[in-house]
């Protein structure tokens, strides 16, 4: 099999290095506009095909992953369907649920292969943090708190809704198995002109009775990539960055107060316990996903984050931006997909 990635920066570049060392790719292709990039490429990865553009790369290839700016996606992706290949697009899927139905549609009608990079769907430790949830270990779900914060890396093109809040969005529809129904957002632009760079996003998810908060930021002094799962009975937290014990599950809570408590005035008592963190195996999420990519092409399987699943994404971060520009919650049913097209997406 033959893999062209095409948009070989910072992320891009990781891909090539992931697909090298998969068995089943016979060749991989580096596709970028700059020649400096495909140079030092060619330094670290020996007799590695080079091309400055897609046209002229795709009939040395049989899939593309699209690793540009996402302003790009929708054009490439075409490009590349049209042609007969199969396609892994990087967050955000596009810009908008209109064109995300279009490339949906455009893989269906040729019967390709459309799956979009949620790397974080493949991350283990979201795959135990799923599984304690499910399994009732903290009870009732009553709220969800992430935050995804750094300094830097602006973009051009988007705001940080668009190139932060899709992995913890596509985390927490795949958590919850659900999507949510009204999102609302604020942001503010501080350092960039025009662009926010700050913002916090509400999620509510009324048929399991859960609201999730986001906060997102490109201007924090720290960088933070933290989710807290709060639960009648036990809480939860998830840090990316930790060396070691990502995900720590607190037997911690409240419950009401007890008669005696509460003629003293205190209306609920608090339950302190251990704190256990699972064992979470070492495996590179951005490589379970491209060899994942890679079985759906020679089995013909659904993906695991599809068409719909990156839609279902885009559709969040449309709402957030209506919600932006009109102060006001907005529901997702307002959000059109593509004519009259409605998607009802079930995540199993």
């Amino acid at each position: 099999m033959r893999i062209g990635v095409i948009g070989c920066g910072y992320w891009g570049s990781k891909h090539l290095r992931v697909l090298q060392n998969v068995q089943d790719v016979d060749q991989i292709v580096a596709i970028d506009a700059r020649e400096d990039r495909l140079l030092a490429l060619q330094r670290s990865f020996s007799s590695l095909p080079s091309f400055r553009d897609l046209a002229s790369a795709l009939p040395h290839v049989d899939a593309l992953v699209i690793a540009t700016p996402p302003g790009t996606h929708l054009g490439l992706a075409l490009q590349a369907l049209r042609a007969g290949k199969h396609v892994l697009v990087e967050k955000p899927m596009t810009t908008s649920t209109a064109h995300a139905r279009r490339l949906i549609d455009e893989a269906e009608a040729a019967s390709l292969i459309l799956m979009v990079g949620h790397t974080f769907e493949y991350n283990a430790a979201v795959w135990k943090l799923r599984d304690v949830i499910t399994s009732g270990e903290l009870g009732d779900v009553y709220y969800i708190n992430t935050a995804r914060l750094n300094l830097g890396v602006y973009q051009s093109d988007i705001n940080v809704i668009w190139d932060l809040a899709p992995h913890d969005v596509s985390i927490i529809n795949y958590l919850l198995r659900s999507r949510p129904t009204t999102v609302q957002s604020w942001g503010s632009s501080h350092a960039h002109t025009y662009l926010e760079d700050v913002a916090y996003l509400r999620l509510h998810y009324p048929q399991l009775g859960i609201i999730v908060q986001i906060h997102v930021s490109w201007l924090d002094p720290c960088k933070v990539r933290r989710m807290t799962v709060v639960g009648s009975r036990k809480m939860a937290v998830y840090d990316d960055l930790a060396d070691q014990e990502r995900l720590r599950i607190y037997d911690k809570g409240v419950v009401a107060a007890s008669k005696d408590d509460a003629l003293h005035g205190l209306p609920m008592s608090y339950r302190y316990g251990g704190i256990v963190s699972p064992f979470i195996s070492l495996q590179e999420p951005l490589s379970i996903q491209d060899q994942h990519f890679l079985e759906c092409i020679r089995t013909g399987r659904q993906p695991l984050t599809d068409g719909e699943n990156g839609l279902a994404v885009i559709e969040v971060l449309e709402a957030a931006t209506r919600s932006l520009a009109e102060g006001m919650p907005v529901a997702l049913e307002a959000v059109p997909a593509y004519g009259d097209h409605k998607v009802h997406r079930v995540y199993g």
